[in-house]
């Protein structure tokens, strides 16, 4: 267990740089969340660290959820969302079975395949062309569920959870503001969720909860930096900008 008091000032540096870019993330710049638990777990070790990033994230949720609220695909919301909540029971019971390292190269090469689908996808399309036929209903039902599950799974274990659900949504070929929307609720709930299963694991503690109130304001500025960001872009740029990113945080999560 960890103490405030014992965090160093090089420590707070690379904490408040965690809370930053996790900000941004739920303000409109996904896939840079994964990217933040390395700095967090250099100053926070094991399963505390996870719990020291969940109430973050829960802040930033509000935050998102705020500005992107009426931006959402409720059906493609409610596909995902059950199996994700059951995702997230099963990751529960996997904590004391399953390490991070076991799991982090199984999300990394799924996003990634899924990723390299998008791409050849895309690099297929061509000016003018209309978009092919969506899949059939039980195929997208099926991956829904396939996504929704694993994206449970993973943000309970490690909070790594935004490549998969990006990857998920991408495919969906939503406007920007209707992914940003759909993606803000999607974690808005399931990060509730997990917030008793957390505390029964003595992972979020009164502790870590003191450290989470100090790294606040950087929260908020990453936020806004992150709608800023995001209101700029175009539509082209923000889908490549996902698939990037997404594609980086999966490349670590191998290596």
């Amino acid at each position: 267990m960890f103490e405030v008091s014992q965090i160093t000032p090089m420590q707070w540096a690379f904490l408040m740089a965690a809370a930053f870019i996790q900000g941004m993330s739920k303000g409109g710049v996904p896939g840079l969340t994964v990217m933040a638990i390395p700095l967090v777990a250099m100053v926070i070790p094991g399963k505390a660290s996870t719990g020291l990033v969940l109430p973050m994230l829960v802040v930033g949720d509000l935050f998102a959820l705020f500005y992107w609220r009426r931006s959402v695909s409720v059906r493609d919301l409610l596909r995902a969302l059950p199996w994700a909540l059951a995702g997230v029971v099963a990751g529960w019971r996997l904590l004391d079975r399953i390490d991070d390292a076991q799991m982090r190269p199984i999300i990394g090469a799924t996003v990634l395949f899924i990723l390299a689908l998008q791409v050849w996808r895309k690099f297929r399309e061509r000016p003018g062309q209309p978009e092919p036929a969506p899949a059939g209903r039980a195929a997208r039902h099926l991956f829904a569920a396939f996504m929704g599950s694993l994206g449970g799974v993973t943000t309970m274990l490690a909070n790594a959870a935004g490549p998969v659900i990006g990857a998920y949504l991408l495919s969906l070929r939503l406007s920007k503001a209707t992914f940003l929307g759909t993606s803000a609720w999607f974690f808005f709930v399931v990060n509730w969720v997990k917030v008793p299963f957390m505390v029964e694991q003595e992972m979020i503690t009164t502790a870590s909860l003191g450290a989470n109130l100090r790294m606040i304001p950087a929260l908020v500025a990453g936020v806004a930096a992150g709608i800023v960001v995001a209101r700029r872009l175009k539509q082209k740029t923000f889908d490549w900008l996902v698939i990037a990113l997404a594609g980086l945080a999966s490349l670590k999560l191998l290596f």
